[in-house]
């Protein structure tokens, strides 16, 4: 049966944050899968993806409308009502991120950072060798590939379940809405 609703398309995702977005995921993937731990390689392409998330955040700032922070910072509010309509089965549209990719989004982003400073504090007389410090930063960088596998999967899934194709969204920027889905704001 057709839906008497039609669907609608939204510009999402500037240049900007497409760019952002895939340039962190091969960095990511390079450093932890490609480039030996230690070589100059992995140092310069983790100072890369810290220096991607730290114009990022100042992109949430001054960015377009979807990638601003204050379009979808997850408050709890926000998180209150999606996990609500969640419970309820419900999977309302979110033109952005909705607030719980948001919580994912932020931590990420506070991985990558995370790793960027133990990694340089490795590099200082005061951690040079030290093993604690190599602990955690094999911590963080494990924490990361797993919390991005799961960002991925849930992409991937909900996806499916809400008829969105997200993964497809962040390379054109374009999300498309069901014309049957309610937008969540």
């Amino acid at each position: 049966m057709r839906s008497t609703h039609s669907d609608s398309s939204v510009r999402v995702w500037d240049p900007f944050v497409r760019v952002f977005h895939w340039s962190l995921v091969s960095c990511v993937v390079l450093n932890y899968f490609v480039v030996e731990d230690g070589e100059t390689a992995h140092q310069v392409i983790g100072y890369i993806a810290a220096g991607l998330v730290l114009a990022r955040v100042v992109w949430g700032f001054v960015g377009s409308r979807y990638a601003r922070f204050d379009d979808f910072f997850p408050t709890p509010a926000r998180l209150r009502a999606q996990l609500a309509a969640l419970r309820s089965g419900q999977h309302p549209f979110h033109p952005g991120h909705s607030p719980l990719g948001a919580l994912m989004m932020f931590a990420l982003m506070a991985l990558v950072l995370a790793l960027g400073v133990t990694g340089f504090l490795q590099t200082t007389d005061a951690f040079w060798g030290d093993e604690r410090m190599q602990e955690i930063h094999e911590l963080l960088a494990s924490a990361l590939i797993a919390l991005a596998g799961g960002h991925g999967l849930v992409a991937v899934v909900l996806g499916r379940v809400e008829r969105v194709n997200l993964v497809g969204a962040m390379f054109t920027g374009v999300k498309r809405r069901p014309g049957d889905q309610p937008e969540l704001r």
